[in-house]
């Protein structure tokens, strides 16, 4: 792996891990503005609990060493919610700026695993 990709890879991993835990964290504290933005959506409010727990799994999945099996369902788990959060807020027809969020972490998502070094892949 080359020095660039390296360097990308951990960029994309590190903000993706930042923007993970922290929103992880705010959906397990249920504060107003999560509480609120999941009624908006339609869901109910244990979602968050749910949500913010396996992201935060997830992040520890893709930065511990090894697992590669454990790292390609952590990614998969956040392409899952981060696509699903785009477009639940396209189904209730909310503006551009709340699709920013999940679609800077849906990017991020691809970006670090397309990157990420060969011992964190699963060998054929």
């Amino acid at each position: 792996m080359s020095k660039r990709n390296k360097i990308i890879y951990w960029i994309a991993t590190l903000w993706l891990a930042l923007g993970m835990t922290s929103t992880g964290i705010v959906q397990l504290l249920k504060m107003k503005e999560e509480a609120d933005m999941m009624a908006h959506l339609g869901y109910p409010l244990y979602f968050l609990t749910i949500l913010g727990i396996w992201k935060i799994l997830g992040v520890i999945a893709v930065l511990i060493p090894k697992f590669p099996l454990l790292k390609e369902w952590a990614y998969a788990g956040f392409i899952f919610a981060m696509s699903g959060a785009v477009f639940s807020h396209f189904a209730v027809g909310d503006s551009g700026i709340a699709y920013f969020g999940p679609s800077l972490l849906l990017v991020l998502t691809v970006i670090s695993w397309y990157f990420r070094p060969a011992e964190r892949k699963v060998v054929d």
